[in-house]
């Protein structure tokens, strides 16, 4: 007995579009459009993986698997098609988006089944659920069926070879989590894309099996044209994480796939939506998923921790997200609106852990790079973290803030190194937690240990100019000159560390007599200063009388340019520079009136005290060891050692 096509027809909607799938038809309305084979089988291939990127090759096997006119103008012909029945736009796209040089993603909502001609009859609610179920569950069969026939004839994303028995992938250990994009059409809400990438690498970032680049890496292929598999080799990563959000009011839709690095094979796809309120909890389902996909074992604890975000408010998160975007600036002018944004945040929520963590951190750099005084911004500084480790002891930045107030402000090294080692352990993947673990045992002088803790903050965060700074800096205080010229060289001018790193690099010729290498980098750091001026008369007494008396006038005047601008208002010259340079001339008294100085200041480099070579003509000074001493230190540790 023959069915009746009518009776069994079913359809799936997005939009005022109808497509069924059995028929091969695509209805507006219920007003059939006139669409091509090509054209459709191109929608139902986008239909059935909607939300995810369908590559170019991937669209070729499927469909033109045995093409022998160009494919590329034949795609093109065929998508544009496929825009022109729906209605579509390239530039504007409510429903297919073209990813350049990849492929296709379907973005719209996909509402599922209902019937081919758009009546909505009432039967009872019984009935209706039942028939709800059946449709939900033909139309997805239907479209597996599709999406599997046309899998397996092409050996799309590998699927024959596994259920074949064919190649599988190797375990993934280290994933990139790329900027998501941000599909609102409004640029002022890129802070919220790169918010919620930021949130997704926090969340993985709690698992321990798995190494994720931090969010300062992957914002450097913000807009790039990369493919995948040259991101992943550039950060040596096994697989990528990419998506997009919209945000539509207070709600969020997030949308991510994950693709294999080494074949460029997409392993999965899944959208989510939900309130903002609940926005975490998203990010942190989002991260399960992908934990499970990559075969990582989670522990007790971290999928407790994956499982436990608590709804916050709106208005509280949306400025939470500003501020870090205006943090990330490290100037005076971010950080100050930074603070802003934070106070704001905990006005809204008085419980967003976060926000207090924030404004911990913007008080610490407003302290260390002089903007304010320290008097000023540690009680601030440290109530803040406390606040934030109150509300929430998982929270692995919190204990990173208050162990770098502990660490640079009030150098408590037993307090700072117990906050330190509780944030690794919450978040293996807390590039700053290595990183100032390393700071920690760099000024103690256990140097071998350092190095690896600043190896796997680079690890963590390849592309960040002061990883590398950092690690640079801990091999010259360890006396590994060369290793710290190789980091040293690989760093681009300008950055913010242009000057003093080009001067350390100096310092390290000066250790290896090389006196024209030392001096053309000293010109170097001083034209990048803007202080062309000196820069000619260091050059001048160079060719006169030679690098110590060239090296003599530049410290003299560094000096002189210092005291100036510190009888100006802030942001001051740090003490401990000046002290430093008065130390290298022999003016001995003149530098410990300045150290004086800087102790009283807290400044958080006195906290290198015991390995500072510049400081090395008054370690023979009874007040030098008295001075390590007052800032917690014991004088007869050894230094330099390799412990």
């Amino acid at each position: 007995m023959e069915v009746s096509q009518q009776s069994t027809r079913t359809a799936v909607r997005f939009g005022p579009f109808e497509v069924d799938l059995r028929a091969g038809e695509l209805r507006k309305n219920g007003t059939k459009i006139r669409l091509q084979q090509q054209p459709f089988r191109v929608l139902a291939l986008l239909l059935e993986r909607h939300g995810e990127v369908v590559t170019r090759e991937e669209l070729r096997r499927a469909i033109w698997p045995d093409a022998v006119v160009d494919f590329d103008e034949g795609l093109d012909a065929t998508i544009y098609k496929l825009r022109n029945a729906l209605g579509d736009s390239a530039e504007n796209p409510r429903f297919v988006e073209t990813l350049p040089r990849r492929g296709y993603r379907f973005i719209a909502a996909v509402d599922g089944a209902v019937a081919s001609d758009g009546a909505h009859e009432e039967p009872p609610r019984e009935q209706r659920a039942a028939g709800a179920r059946f449709k939900r569950s033909s139309v997805a069969l239907g479209a597996l069926a599709l999406a599997v026939a046309l899998s397996l004839a092409s050996n799309i994303g590998g699927l024959r070879d596994r259920l074949m028995g064919g190649a599988t992938s190797e375990r993934i250990h280290s994933i990139a989590v790329l900027p998501l994009r941000n599909l609102s059409g409004d640029p002022a809400q890129e802070y919220f894309a790169d918010g919620m990438t930021e949130a997704l690498i926090t969340s993985l970032g709690r698992v321990g099996g798995l190494r994720v680049i931090s969010r300062t890496s992957a914002m450097h292929y913000k807009g790039s044209h990369q493919t995948l598999p040259e991101i992943a080799r550039q950060l040596h990563v096994d697989a990528v994480v990419e998506g997009a959000v919209l945000r539509e009011g207070n709600r969020v839709r997030i949308t991510t796939q994950l693709v294999e690095a080494s074949t460029d094979r997409h392993l999965w796809a899944e959208s989510y939506e939900g309130d903002l309120r609940n926005v975490l909890a998203l990010e942190d389902k989002v991260a399960r998923a992908i934990t499970n996909e990559v075969k990582i074992r989670l522990s007790l604890q971290e999928q407790t921790r994956l499982a436990s975000a608590r709804p916050v408010n709106p208005e509280a998160y949306d400025a939470y997200l500003k501020g870090r975007y205006q943090w990330d600036d490290w100037t005076e002018e971010g950080l100050k609106k930074s603070i802003e944004y934070f106070a704001h945040a905990v006005k809204q929520d008085p419980d967003y852990a976060p926000a207090w963590a924030g404004l911990a951190d913007a008080y610490v750099l407003m302290s260390l790079f002089g903007f304010v005084p320290s008097d000023v911004a540690l009680p601030k500084a440290k109530s803040a973290a406390l606040r934030a480790i109150q509300l929430d002891q998982t929270l692995s930045e919190a204990h990173v803030s208050l162990a770098g107030i502990h660490l640079h402000l009030e150098w408590s090294w037993s307090a700072s190194e117990a906050e330190l080692r509780q944030a690794i352990a919450l978040n293996p993947n807390n590039a700053l937690a290595h990183q100032f673990y390393g700071y920690y045992l760099s000024a103690l002088g256990r140097f071998d240990a350092a190095i690896a803790e600043m190896e796997r903050a680079l690890e963590i965060d390849p592309l960040a100019p002061n990883k590398q700074n950092s690690l640079a800096a801990t091999f010259y205080r360890a006396g590994r000159y060369d290793e710290a010229l190789q980091y040293l060289g690989q760093v681009p001018d300008p950055d913010a560390n242009s000057e003093r790193r080009h001067r350390r690099i100096a310092a390290i010729y000066e250790r290896k007599k090389m006196w024209s290498e030392a001096m053309a980098e000293l010109l170097t750091a001083l034209r990048l200063a803007g202080r062309t001026e000196i820069a000619v008369s260091v050059e001048r007494e160079y060719g006169s009388s030679g690098y110590a008396e060239a090296k003599k006038t530049l410290l003299w005047a560094d000096v002189r340019e210092a005291q100036r601008r510190a009888r100006d208002a802030f942001p001051r010259p740090l003490a401990l520079d000046i002290a430093a340079d008065y130390a290298m001339l022999g003016e001995r008294d003149k530098a410990f009136e300045w150290l004086d100085g800087a102790f009283r200041e807290n400044e958080g480099g006195l906290m290198y005290l015991k390995v500072d070579d510049r400081l090395e003509a008054l370690r023979a000074d009874p007040r030098f060891p008295e001075l390590v001493r007052r800032i917690g230190l014991l004088p007869d540790a050894r230094v330099r050692s390799n412990q």
